[in-house]
């Protein structure tokens, strides 16, 4: 199943303060069923930012998920970015393609 990166980034003040903990609460959801496999703020930028490590079967699936959340049902988002993401090495290599790039192909028999 693919895996997508998503950034998102949130005003701050009342709003945030407001539907924070639902929006926790939806992403620990998430992880229990498997789709979300991290998640947490992005420190140093100009607004309240979240990085999300999602698994969804299309572009499509995790555009509903991002739906779903509190923070986009209360409008909340100022900024989504969706790439999708092949976690080729390290801790989440299990969720890979293993479609290596020919370059590196002699590297990883």
């Amino acid at each position: 199943m693919p895996v997508y990166l998503v950034r998102m980034d949130h005003p701050d003040g009342e709003g945030w303060g407001q539907h924070v903990a639902a929006h926790v609460l939806y992403l620990r959801r998430l992880i229990q069923e498997g789709r979300l496999l991290a998640s947490g703020p992005l420190k140093g930028t100009p607004l309240r930012s979240g990085f999300l490590i999602m698994k969804g079967a299309n572009r499509q699936e995790i555009d509903a998920m991002i739906a779903g959340d509190p923070f986009a049902l209360e409008g909340l988002i100022y900024d989504l970015r969706i790439e999708e993401w092949d976690p080729l090495f390290g801790c989440l290599s299990d969720h890979a393609t293993g479609a290596l790039p020919q370059e590196l192909k002699s590297i990883f028999p």
